[in-house]
């Protein structure tokens, strides 16, 4: 007889059965769920198992690169290097720092860091077991090649670099105010512009990295026939610029020796082609260097920083009444004082008596053009004319944060006094782009510093600026009338401007002394004006405009304000003359007619080197010549240009590159030499050349520096003790 069944066990037995069902068919719908790419807790579990799968890997791009004319490198991206210590003994012998007071003692000259600060760091191990590695720093990062290759030397195990990119400035100082620099953004990842051109030209030049993307093993292995996902990276935008590399060179270094010897509160030095409105040379006193950011201050005076430019206003006061048809030079005036609007205007030399308008002009009197401003233009039509020479408003330099004018002009008195430069303040670029009118015959070219932007890619322009007329404030009669009577200013008889006199050049201008109001008051003494000069050259067709100012410059008891910007006007325009190849004129020899004293140059490139040579001395020219083999393959001047006989011609072949003896030779020349060579020249002083680095001989290959002393010649034609006194007389004040 079988046991009687339990209803009770078969019950619960049903329903365990039930739960389990339940929960089977739960988990299958589940993993049906999960299958078709559903979440859980937020998570797509194909997307987290696809992850640690998939490798990425970044690919660098770079931050454009910024160039000067000719495409000298001004800034570039260059490889820079992170150092970094591995200092857990789980990375296996010979792979982490093991002797670390041997470590810290070696790396701290180099890295410039405490000795013991590297200790501490080299011992965070000690403290947390799970430190794997430590950094160094600010003092570590974007390392040189040249400290990462120090390091290396010292054979330092669990030393190790993570290559990078940082910004760098090879010619330092140079036009540092215009081109800026950059800084690393930690949330962007990247670089960001910060002053200058690297500011104002910031998403042109930014890049954009790009990556790889493929599956591998678990051990970090690529699969076999992974595919690979390519996003391309993005290169920065190049930009170049209207800067030379010559012409800014000499400017620095002038502006540097000044202001080494006269420490003055700023100096402003600008450059410009007066028929295209480009700035070729731009600096600031006190820079800085944008590799070291040593920088204490951020506005460019040049764009940024009005002020009461003193006399050198009297030229537009002048173009603008010879422009009206009232200026009468001839015509005389009683100098010494003029009381208009309240207020007495004097002259800076008390008086020189009746003199006419002409001589006033030579003497800087400022009677003399406050009549001229309201008894002959009248100050509406006056300031009618301020507006056309742009005055009003700002140029629209292609750089960031220009300041416009300060125009006082609601009272006689200011009106009259901005005549001559005082009362209202303007900046030096409104200043240069007006006196473009009077270069460029009545055409007043807007000044520009970036000449285009190209993708590095593709080539193509993405930004180009061409020349362009900001107006036509006087005429070319007005403007050729105003050169011949500045001529005056520099080489005329009671010219405020001789010490500006170059040989052969006929240079234009006029000086400026402006006193500085500081709480509405003017300062005083001798040392506390700004001291400048707008000078162009040559008179009949100006090639250049050269603005130089020197603020409060120390000046020694025998010297007067015209010396310090003498020494920056001076060198910067005869040496870009030369370098512009604009030869100083010359007396003709009546012996012979234009046509024998010139040689046309023709074409050498390609042409047997000993021929070319022989052809050349034939012509009666000074033949130099580099690589004296094979057949040429540059040559300076080029093809088509005239030169004087007895001129330098340079010729360069084929074989080693010897550097000859320049010693002797004019800037110019001497830059001809360094460009076909391709080599970095450096310049001290100004003149001739005395001495050079690397000596005559001296095999070279493109990117070498050339170190250049010179010194200027004995003036063999001093003046007379008369006119030298009349010269020092009129130059203390204008």
């Amino acid at each position: 007889m079988f046991p009687k069944k339990n209803k009770t066990i078969n019950k619960w037995a049903a329903v365990i059965a039930t739960i389990f069902l339940l929960l089977f068919c739960l988990l299958i719908g589940r993993f049906v769920y999960i299958a078709n790419g559903k979440e859980i807790d937020g998570h797509q579990l194909v997307n987290i198992g696809e992850n640690q799968w998939k490798t990425v890997k970044v690919v660098d791009a770079h931050r454009g690169s910024i160039y000067g004319r000719n495409d000298h490198v001004l800034a570039h991206d260059i490889p820079a290097y992170t150092i970094y210590a591995v200092i857990s003994p789980k990375a296996g012998k010979g792979n982490y720092v093991k002797n670390k007071e041997k470590t810290a003692k070696l790396l701290a000259p180099i890295l410039d860091m405490k000795e013991s600060k590297i200790l501490d760091l080299l011992n965070k191990n000690l403290q947390n077991k799970n430190t794997w590695q430590v950094e160094f720093g600010t003092s570590g990062k974007k390392l040189s090649y040249d400290k990462k290759k120090k390091i290396d030397k010292l054979k330092l195990p669990g030393i190790k670099f993570k290559q990078e990119t940082k910004r760098y400035y090879p010619n330092q100082k140079f036009a540092s105010y215009v081109l800026g620099f950059t800084q690393y953004d930690q949330e962007k990842k990247k670089a960001v512009g910060k002053l200058g051109v690297e500011r104002s030209l910031n998403d042109y030049l930014t890049e954009q990295d790009g990556k790889v993307t493929f599956k591998t093993s678990q051990e970090g292995v690529k699969m076999p026939d992974a595919k690979k996902h390519l996003k391309k990276p993005k290169q920065g935008d190049n930009v170049y610029l209207t800067i030379d590399n010559k012409i800014q060179t000499v400017l620095g270094e002038a502006m540097s020796s000044v202001a080494k010897e006269y420490k003055p509160k700023r100096m402003i030095g600008v450059v410009a082609d007066p028929k295209t409105g480009q700035i070729l040379a731009m600096s600031n006193r006190p820079s800085f260097n944008p590799n070291k950011r040593d920088i204490e201050n951020y506005t460019n005076f040049a764009v940024s920083s009005p002020y009461e430019p003193g006399s050198v206003m009297k030229m537009f006061t002048l173009a603008s009444a010879i422009d009206a048809g009232v200026y009468n030079g001839n015509a005389t005036f009683q100098s010494g004082s003029y009381d208009v609007g309240g207020i007495t205007v004097h002259d800076w030399n008390q008086s020189w008596g009746r003199i006419s308008f002409n001589e006033g002009l030579q003497r800087s009197s400022n009677v003399g053009f406050s009549i001229i401003a309201d008894k002959q233009l009248g100050t509406d039509r006056f300031y009618d004319y301020l507006k056309k020479f742009g005055f009003t408003q700002k140029t629209g330099i292609d750089l960031p944060k220009e300041s416009n004018s300060r125009m006082s002009f609601k009272w006689k008195a200011d009106q009259v006094s901005t005549a001559f430069g005082q009362a209202s303040a303007f900046t030096s670029l409104q200043l240069v782009q007006a006196a473009t009118a009077i270069a460029n015959d009545g055409k007043m070219m807007r000044p520009y510093v970036i000449e285009k932007v190209k993708n590095p890619t593709t080539g193509k322009v993405v930004l180009n600026h061409k020349p362009k007329v900001a107006g036509t404030p006087i005429s070319k009669e007005t403007a050729e009338k105003t050169r011949k009577l500045l001529r005056t200013v520099v080489h005329g008889k009671h010219g405020t401007g001789k010490p500006y006199d170059l040989k052969g050049y006929d240079v234009i201008g006029k000086t400026g002394t402006a006193q500085i109001a500081v709480n509405g008051n003017y300062l005083t003494g001798r040392n506390n004006y700004i001291f400048s000069f707008m000078g162009m050259a040559p008179e009949k067709d100006p090639k250049l405009i050269v603005y130089v100012a020197v603020d409060r410059p120390h000046l020694k008891d025998t010297e007067t304000g015209s010396e310090p910007v003498a020494k920056v006007f001076n060198p910067v325009m005869s040496n870009a003359l030369q370098y512009l190849n604009i030869k100083p004129e010359k007396k003709a020899d009546k012996k012979q007619t234009t046509s024998e004293q010139t040689v046309t140059l023709k074409q050498y490139k390609g042409e047997p080197f000993d021929e070319a040579a022989k052809d050349l001395k034939a012509k009666g020219v000074d033949v130099v010549t580099v690589g004296k083999k094979g057949k040429v393959t540059k040559q300076a001047p080029f093809d088509g240009t005239k030169v004087l006989k007895g001129s330098k011609v340079i010729l360069v072949g084929e074989g080693k590159l010897e550097l000859p003896d320049l010693t002797g030779w004019s800037l110019s020349d001497s830059l001809k030499v360094a460009n076909l060579l391709s080599l970095k020249p450096n310049i001290i002083g100004n003149g001739f050349v005395i001495d050079q680095k690397p000596a005559k001989g001296t095999v070279v290959k493109k990117g070498d520096y050339l170190v250049l002393n010179l010194q200027a010649e004995d003036n063999k034609n001093k003046e007379k003790q008369g006119d030298a006194q009349d010269k020092k007389k009129s130059s203390q004040m204008d």
